[in-house]
């Protein structure tokens, strides 16, 4: 769509709008966030925001619904400071299905729950460089926005509580189960470029039953998003030439940006009350994206069979087709004496099926076909829980809450072959598809076992103590232990604090990914590249060894200043150490041609050396391999500040929102590269490079400012926040002369809400009303000039995005 609204038009009207409209509406009622009761980082039933003795973050729907996106990670990141939802392009699967990070950490660094129990990750593993490579993490977007009642962020380690994972957190999203009420809205949008154009159709509904002894509450949305494209043009100097994938001269091919997706998603959450003491409850949420991403271009002149298919050159297009699904279903109950039980089962599932369209398998010749199946990638999570918690009276000023509880879980991950014509000889262009030989079944169980004890020691002091044991069928056990205070001096002056150690289990994924991707040189030789499990022949003989867990020690201190029922006002500084820590080592590129061409006869030699150890292992022609490994030890240390304000007037109030998070991220200890890795030094410096290195220490912003104001009254809501994203650095394989820091970005949004009536409501916005972009990359980074911008843009770099909402509500 054209840009038909200036921004700056569009904030002048809703600075106009505002004022005009004051002395004629009735104040809305004023809800406090800090007043909310919480379910994340306590088992007592009866603990707010305030009271917590950790961190927590209420995110509302309405905030959730503040912006034009219609994905959940995005409107987390726009609503948290501490939270980092990158939108990278040309990263593969990565482009379709991103990691979000908090505080700075790994994407599979925290923990997301449904309604308080364990969600499954995504069966995607992020190998390409961008944020969060080498984690496998959960797929916030699956969730349907229409169905959250609110999202609670513990940012405090939480691994003593609800197990591996929780290393940098817990985001536990709580569905709706009201039994009445519900809503109807359509979102249309685009950017202000003229295209990304999207669409979506949501609604939730709240049905009561059995005399109101049962709740059910389903909720839908259909979605459909356009790709946008940030492309710059080729200024290289070698325009078409044989054997590139480049376009001419100032001729722009590439496609970045967002991808292409259509989505579908329906959940339900209900529960039935049998009698006071025995309620069932359960809950389901399905989801169907159909996401195309862009791979690199092919110029004319790439083959010399390119022009058969496509004498203009082609882009690759890769297909993802992500199937998620989720079951909740258990009991609960009570007793005399206050003994409180759950007993619950839960099932979750992803499954990928991948496809390379718009492409060719040079290999198969002029009778190639123009689209294939890639293979698969499929995680399944099947969990028994059993909680319980009993109030003991220890003659203190309240009960003693015991709780204790223990769970299984089995997990499986499967990497399936595609069709025999997406690998043969040098694949199909752009993705090419699994191969037979890298088919992966692998599966674990463990079970654990936890107990905690929080008690309200005096009006003025509350405290909790908890310990967690893990037994993994795949690598050990783990140990993990947290202690947590708070001490109110008044109602006003509180401080807290806590101290636990954590852990993170290597996934199955990073334990048993193998990808050898074909591929045919100009000589006809055949060739070979791949991604080694840990435990593989091939990796343990370039020294890797198998996957440990990471474990961590993090320590927190905060403040709580309540000192009006207008302010709120929280600080809370945090240092979190993580051994052993999981990453996915720099490759080692053993293509003898390559070093020749380099022209240092040693790096030659210890190409020819290195095919020759892993030909003696039956792996022929391999021109890189990289693999995972515990190779590393970090320390984060951040804080991170939130404050509110209400100012009421006669006949409206104004709602003040301030949050800042900082975060900086250093390795300790880089582990001494292995003996047989550092034969081969000549073709890579280390199993971490200094790309690595940077993508961790520097890769995201070290701060990030959310301002935001929220004028609200009966019939008109003016919502303006800006956001500031700190500075990030990206730091090339090419070397230090090419490192690159990307100065702070403001983002400013607005949005202005008309009801005509209780139950309508029309809405007219604007993301980055002023169309910011980041700094460009430099010439040196950006391939030629075809790749404008970096992806390791916290804001991303689509510019502007105008979008209206229409919303029934009863």
């Amino acid at each position: 769509m054209t840009r038909t609204l200036s921004p700056l038009t569009l904030a002048i009207s809703l600075a106009l709008v505002a004022p005009a409209a004051f002395a004629q509406e009735s104040a809305p009622a004023d809800t406090r966030t800090l007043d909310t009761l919480i379910v994340t980082g306590t088992r007592v039933s009866d603990r707010t925001v305030a009271e917590s003795q950790s961190p927590i973050d209420i995110i509302t729907p309405e905030a959730l619904q503040a912006t034009g996106t219609t994905e959940l990670a995005t409107a987390l990141a726009r609503a948290l400071p501490s939270l980092n939802f990158p939108r990278p392009a040309l990263t593969d699967g990565t482009s379709g299905i991103r990691p979000a990070q908090l505080r700075g950490l790994s994407p599979d660094q925290v923990l997301v729950l449904v309604n308080g129990k364990r969600r499954h990750i995504a069966a995607q593993l992020n190998v390409n460089g961008s944020i969060g490579r080498g984690s496998s993490a959960t797929d916030l977007n699956a969730i349907p926005i229409a169905a959250i009642e609110r999202v609670e962020v513990l940012r405090d380690g939480a691994s003593a509580q609800y197990g591996s994972d929780a290393i940098a957190g817990v985001v536990n999203i709580v569905l709706k189960g009201s039994g009445k009420g519900g809503s109807l809205a359509v979102d249309v949008g685009g950017y202000s470029a003229g295209d990304g154009s999207k669409y979506q159709i949501s609604g939730d509904a709240g049905l009561g039953f059995a005399g109101g002894r049962g709740s059910l509450h389903v909720a839908a949305q259909i979605s459909d998003q356009d790709e946008t494209n940030r492309a710059g043009p080729y200024q290289g100097t070698n325009p078409n030439g044989a054997g590139t994938n480049f376009p001419g001269i100032g001729e722009t091919a590439f496609v970045i940006g967002d991808p292409q997706v259509q989505g579908a998603a329906v959940s339900a959450n209900g529960q039935f009350q049998f009698n006071d003491a025995l309620t069932g409850y359960a809950s389901t949420i399905a989801s169907n994206r159909d996401i195309t991403s862009f791979a690199f271009f092919r110029s004319r002149n790439h083959n010399p069979l390119t022009a058969q298919f496509y004498p203009d050159g082609f882009v690759p297009q890769i297909n993802q087709y992500s199937r998620d699904r989720s079951l909740l279903a258990g009991l609960k109950g009570s007793s005399e004496g206050g003994f409180n039980w759950d007993v619950s089962y839960s099932y979750g599932y992803n499954k990928i099926d991948f496809h390379t369209r718009n492409t060719v398998n040079y290999s198969l010749g002029s009778g190639s076909p123009t689209s294939f199946y890639d293979g698969a990638l499929e995680y399944t999570q099947n969990i028994l829980n059993a909680d319980f918690s009993q109030p003991l009276e220890w003659g203190l000023a309240y009960p003693v809450t015991l709780s204790f509880g223990a769970e299984y879980r089995q997990e499986k991950w499967n990497q399936s072959p595609g069709a025999a014509n997406s690998y043969f000889g040098g694949g199909a262009q752009g993705f090419g598809g699994f191969t037979a030989e890298n088919a992966v079944h692998a599966d674990r169980d463990n079970y654990a076992a936890y107990v905690g004890l929080e008690a309200d020691v005096t009006d003025k002091f509350s405290a909790g103590i908890a310990g967690r044991y893990e037994d993994y069928s795949d690598f050990g056990d783990a140990i993990s232990g947290k202690l947590s205070a708070r001490y109110a001096f008044t109602d006003t002056v509180a401080l807290r604090a806590t101290a636990s150690t954590g852990f993170r289990a290597p996934s199955l994924a990073q334990q048993n990914y193998q990808v050898i991707t074909s591929s045919v040189d100009s000589s006809g030789v055949f060739t070979q590249r791949g991604t080694f499990p840990a435990t593989s022949a091939a990796a343990t003989a370039l020294g890797a060894e198998p996957l440990k867990q990471e474990k961590s020690t993090s320590f927190s201190a905060g403040l709580v200043l309540q000192p009006s029922e207008r302010l709120s006002l929280t600080v809370d500084a945090y240092q979190i150490e993580i051994d052993d820590r999981i990453v996915l080592s720099s490759p080692l590129n053993i293509d003898p041609t390559a070093a020749a061409n380099a022209g240092t006869p040693s790096r030659r030699a210890a190409a020819l050396a290195a095919q020759a150890l892993l030909a003696n292992l039956g792996i022929n022609g391999v021109t890189s391999f990289n693999y995972f490994t515990n190779a590393i030890d970090t320390r984060t240390r951040g804080v991170d500040v939130v404050a509110s304000y209400t100012i009421p007037f006669t006949a409206s109030a104004l709602d003040l929102t301030a949050s800042y998070g900082y975060s900086k991220t250093e390795i300790t200890t880089i582990a001494a590269d292995p003996a047989a890795w550092a034969t081969f030094a000549a073709l890579s410096p280390s199993r971490i490079a200094r790309d690595e290195i940077g993508r961790i220490e520097e890769g995201y912003p070290k701060d990030k400012a959310i301002l935001g104001g929220s004028w609200k009254a009966r019939h008109w809501d003016i919502g303006l926040t800006a956001t500031r994203y700190g500075r990030f650095t990206n730091r090339p394989t090419s070397g230090a002369a090419n490192d690159q820091t990307f100065d702070p970005q403001w983002i400013l949004d607005v949005s202005a809400s008309y009801r005509p009536s209780d139950q309508w409501t029309l809405t007219l916005g604007a993301d980055n009303v002023l169309d910011s972009h980041p700094d460009r990359s430099i010439f040196a980074n950006s391939t030629s000039g075809m790749f404008p911008y970096s992806n390791y843009s916290p804001a991303g770099f689509n510019g502007a995005y105008v979008y209206g909402r229409i919303a029934y509500k009863w």
